[in-house]
């Protein structure tokens, strides 16, 4: 069993940055983690994912519309990933979701929601022009 906590969502202004945390209960240590978002009246949508494997983590992906600014990174001793968001524009609004598939030996994480059988409650990020 894998319990995920979020935190760190907030209103910020277009252009300002937030960074929020997924702090991680269970064993983590071969899974996928991500995020996703889902803003009012759309679908769920992946935001980016990093595979562990043997508790190492790898290389985050990304999806095209937060790439450059947006980054993914974990600290092992915490078991807490974190999502950076940089250069925040009003179309980020949206609730921010973690997600894990655990345990997993896939080489690369999926971005499809179904995928992953952990969820956190969400935190919610709103941007002002």
């Amino acid at each position: 069993q894998v319990q995920l906590v979020e935190s760190g969502g907030g209103s910020v202004q277009a252009g300002g940055s937030l960074r929020l945390s997924c702090s991680a209960s269970g064993d983590t240590k071969s899974s996928c983690m991500g995020w996703f978002r889902q803003a009012p009246g759309k679908e769920r949508e992946w935001v980016g994912d990093i595979p562990i494997h043997g508790g190492r983590q790898y290389d985050a992906e990304y999806a095209d519309s937060v790439r450059g600014r947006f980054t993914i990174s974990r600290d092992n001793a915490q078991n807490t990933l974190y999502l950076q968001l940089d250069s925040l524009k009003p179309e980020d609004t949206a609730m921010y979701y973690c997600a894990a598939r655990s345990p997993t030996s896939a080489p690369r994480c999926s971005n499809h929601p179904l995928w992953y059988n952990y969820w956190g409650q969400g935190t919610q990020v709103t941007v002002s022009s």
